[in-house]
């Protein structure tokens, strides 16, 4: 890409990327769980209500509303991610990192290699890092899913489902939404 990197602070979230977000989440007027072993959600993926209280099943959203709280966690997102992140980026991978932090939260996305390649300046080892995130995990057992912790006497505690396997019907979208924010990412380097 022939165009310079801009500072952080001269970046928002793009008008473009807040629709694809709606897009990627699809709307449900009606919480519910998008996946097993996940929590209820409604509106564009919203787990939060707007007074920060969490969706339960069965709470109901309008579109406008579904749309002002997505759009007020991306903005509270881009003050989380100036904080963790002070390198200059492209608009597109701007996008691309606020949208992961809408799907696996700020606090994820500061502590992942994605934020440790970029303060290293390793622009695409941060791109390449976003498809580190496909695994599901649950403290509840499900058939097919992989056991990850155990306590002290040996008993199993925490299991795990990788998105990326072929023809699953548990997360298939989680794996396709991480490559084409991956895809994303590298069209911008």
């Amino acid at each position: 890409m022939s165009r310079a990197r801009i500072a952080i602070g001269a970046l928002t979230l793009s008008a473009v990327a807040l629709v694809n977000l709606a897009v990627s989440e699809n709307y449900a007027e009606v919480a519910t769980v998008p996946v097993k072993g996940d929590v209820p959600t409604n509106g564009f993926g919203s787990t939060r209500q707007l007074d920060g209280t969490p969706v339960k099943l069965g709470d109901r959203t309008t579109p406008v509303e579904a749309l002002q709280r997505s759009l007020a966690y991306m903005q509270t997102a881009e003050a989380g991610f100036r904080r963790c992140v002070d390198v200059p980026l492209h608009q597109a991978e701007f996008d691309v990192y606020l949208d992961f932090a809408y799907q696996y939260g700020m606090p994820t996305l500061c502590a992942s290699p994605i934020v440790e390649n970029l303060r290293a300046l390793r622009y695409d080892q941060a791109c390449d890092a976003l498809l580190q995130y496909r695994f599901m995990t649950s403290s509840t057992p499900h058939d097919g899913w992989e056991v990850t912790r155990r306590d002290a006497a040996g008993r199993p505690t925490r299991w795990r489902f990788d998105c990326a396997t072929p023809g699953n019907r548990t997360c298939a979208g989680v794996w396709t939404r991480q490559q084409r924010r991956h895809q994303q990412c590298m069209a911008a380097q």
